[in-house]
């Protein structure tokens, strides 16, 4: 029985544009036609490791490898380290690369040109592949920042595209998408930029801008690039950056997102500001994308095709969601808590791992940063729960890039949208998250990154602190004009200090108060904003100042004590 085989590229106008590079259209033929030349120039064996970082050059290196039977390996980054897991010994994995002065240590490499040779006459030839052919392994990072191989079959992306193409032209009210220009911000070794930029124009009939944008300005360049009807490809980071930026942006008729759920609020901004339908993928490297919604429209998410999605129990008797049919492979749980409206239809609560508990009440940290990225003012913004733990309880910190806010206003912010547990004693101004080109944060790398802001011995850190309303000491401190004793507000600005790694080595389990001075009282109520200013030289001391408001309440200098 001969192998089942598909087409490596959807049936479509030969002549029309597959992709666009620098505003100079490449047709599906000539496309083909690079294949055939490029195919017989790759090294015999494979896998190869498609570095590439153009578009079109990743969609040619892509094409090619299949036409020879193998597969491709879509790394997260080019990082050496990285590099250095693919190669197997003994292995005959080579790379792909277009850029002449990226180092592929380990191993061979072809150099795509950026700039083909014009194909020749003939007419061209498309080819078809084995369905059940290992196409690609995604390598992407994850939520833990450990890259797994995630291995899809070329039956597996060709539905997987072709149940994409049914629900976007469906809600754009076109037959077809052909004619459809996506503009990705996503890099394409990712797997919803593989599935809705390259993928969506190999195998769903629209075309792709060969770049990866990254800047506002550059974004609409690209955009303007290219003829409408267009698309933008991107997420919820690089979407709200987008919009701040102020720069304006040429119409589009469809705006995709996904790694992260955005906010109706973003999404209808996005719709005013570009004129298009804001439609939201959901899904997995595991699975691929296996749903949609409009969130402007509802909160509901709907399956693609005939997939279904239903709850189950794990061995350990933890509940999970599972997606299963159409070209998923195999029966496919997702690392989120849903509520199931029916089999088909799904709300999605947050992730799975990122659920907290403080003070006996629960949440989940999407849901913080959600609401702590939709204050006005916040660029970014991320809650972080740490290890250690005060007077019984876990306290969240809030990092932010806000250079026009403050603490107290991002405090006041939060407390009218969260429930008080889950507002953060420390609000920790930053410049930047070390996000990935999809504009993920993974949990590894907010960890590294958040002890690495609170244990920078030297720098400066400020922190933030509620007063209770409630607290005991107001009873006896004085009735009818209450304040916090002198003793509590210094045992505030110990517990902030010892809460910073760095800091707490600096002073030692045994501090000394070396001077301190009461300026002005603290009420019940109160946002203390306390600086903590680590001292140079050899007497490793650290002077702190609380404020409230923009009053001077406490001043002083802890020393380091004795080990005995």
């Amino acid at each position: 029985m001969s192998p089942e085989l598909l087409p490596l590229l959807a049936e479509r106008d030969l002549d029309a544009p597959l992709a666009w590079r620098a505003g100079v259209p490449v047709s599906a033929r000539e496309f083909l036609a690079d294949v055939a030349r490029l195919a017989p120039q790759l090294p015999d064996g494979g896998p190869v490791v498609n570095l590439c970082t153009d578009r079109y050059a990743f969609a040619l290196g892509l094409a090619a490898a299949l036409v020879r039977g193998q597969a491709s390996l879509l790394p997260p980054d080019a990082r050496p380290d990285t590099l250095a897991r693919l190669v197997e010994p003994g292995s005959l994995t080579y790379a792909v690369a277009d850029d002449a002065g990226l180092a592929t240590p380990g191993m061979p490499r072809v150099l795509i040109e950026h700039r083909p040779p014009p194909a020749g006459p003939g007419e061209p030839f498309v080819p078809t592949i084995a369905a059940s052919l290992h196409a690609v392994s995604l390598l992407t990072s994850g939520s833990t920042g450990t890259p797994q191989p995630h291995a899809k079959s070329w039956k597996t992306l060709v539905g997987d595209v072709a149940a994409a193409v049914g629900r976007l032209s469906a809600l754009l009210g076109r037959p077809s998408l052909a004619g459809l220009t996506l503009v990705a911000t996503v890099p394409v070794q990712h797997s919803y930029g593989l599935e809705s930029s390259a993928l969506l124009a190999m195998l769903g009939g629209a075309a792709f801008e060969s770049g990866r944008p990254f800047f506002p300005a550059d974004v609409a360049q690209a955009l303007a690039s290219v003829p409408q009807p267009r698309a933008l490809v991107t997420t919820p980071f690089h979407l709200k950056t987008l919009l701040l930026s102020g720069i304006a942006l040429p119409p589009v008729d469809l705006i995709l997102s996904a790694t992260a759920p955005l906010s109706p609020q973003l999404a209808a901004q996005a719709e005013q500001a570009m004129g298009g339908r804001m439609i939201e993928i959901y899904g997995s490297t595991e699975s691929g994308q296996v749903a949609t919604r409009r969130p402007t429209r509802s909160e509901v998410w709907e399956t693609f095709g005939e997939i279904r999605v239903h709850a189950e129990h794990d061995a350990a008797g933890a509940e999970r969601f599972v997606f299963a049919g159409d070209f998923v492979p195999e029966p496919t749980p997702m690392a989120d808590v849903l509520e199931l409206v029916d089999d088909r239809h799904f709300r999605l609560l947050g992730r799975a791992n990122d659920l907290i508990h403080v003070a006996g009440r629960r949440s989940s940290l999407g849901y913080l940063n959600h609401h702590l990225n939709s204050i006005p003012g916040v660029e970014d913004g991320a809650f972080w729960l740490p290890d250690d733990v005060t007077d019984g309880v876990v306290r969240p910190v809030a990092f932010v890039v806000a250079p026009t806010l403050d603490a107290h206003g991002i405090i006041a912010a939060l407390r009218e949208r969260l429930e008080a547990v889950f507002v953060p004693r420390r609000v920790v101004h930053v410049n930047a998250f070390p996000r990935e080109g999809t504009g993920k944060l993974t949990a590894r790398a907010l960890r590294e990154f958040a002890l690495a802001q609170l244990a920078s011995d030297g720098t400066p850190v400020q922190l933030t602190h509620e007063v209770p309303l409630d607290h005991p000491a107001f009873a006896g401190h004085f009735p009818g004009q209450p304040l916090l004793p002198g003793a509590l507000l210094l045992a505030e600005v110990l517990e902030a200090a010892q809460g910073v790694p760095a800091l707490a080595a600096r002073l030692g389990p045994r501090p000394t108060l070396a001077a301190a001075k009461f300026l002005a009282p603290v009420r019940p109520g109160s946002t203390l904003r306390i600086d903590l200013s680590p001292e140079s030289g050899a007497s490793r001391g650290l002077r702190f100042e609380v404020r409230v408001a923009e009053v001077v309440a406490a001043s002083g200098r802890w020393t380091p004590g004795s080990e005995a």
